[in-house]
């Protein structure tokens, strides 16, 4: 199975602060800025793109239920999860259940720009949290 780097996942607190940053201090782009409320997601995301790499800005909507709430209140902000593309997701998690890595299975869904995607449990990856993701309906390594 081949890996890349998909995005860096990093919890803010003000997300605002965090666009201008990124664009007046890294020279980003502003690839897409929207906001989820599906349950266990509950944020604000903004999509920056630096010389070609991804880092999603992410911002808790839901103080009470947004995971990225509870990741700040935990740990602070700062570097959230590390997404990894993966060919073909379906045959990933084929591959991590016969490894005996176990998934977040309430996390598997499609985001709005046709992102598959899932994270792995922490507690099988060292503590890091890894998400996996495929594009399915668009062209391979295409992107928003």
């Amino acid at each position: 199975m081949k890996y890349e780097l998909d995005h860096i996942g990093v919890a803010v607190r003000n997300l605002d602060e965090s666009v201008q940053f990124y664009q007046h201090i890294l020279g980003g782009h502003l690839i897409d800025r929207y906001r989820s409320e599906a349950k266990g997601v509950e944020s604000e995301i903004a999509i920056m793109e630096i010389n070609g790499d991804r880092t999603e800005l992410l911002a808790p909507t839901n103080n009470t239920t947004s995971p990225i709430a509870r990741f700040i209140k935990q740990k602070g902000k700062g570097v959230h999860h590390i997404a990894y593309h993966v060919h073909e997701l379906d045959e990933a998690l084929e591959t991590l259940q016969q490894q005996g890595i176990r998934t977040l299975e309430e996390t598997l869904r499609t985001n709005k720009h046709g992102r598959r995607l899932i994270y792995l449990n922490p507690a099988d990856t060292g503590g890091t949290i890894i998400e996996y993701c495929d594009y399915p309906n668009m062209k391979k390594h295409a992107r928003p």
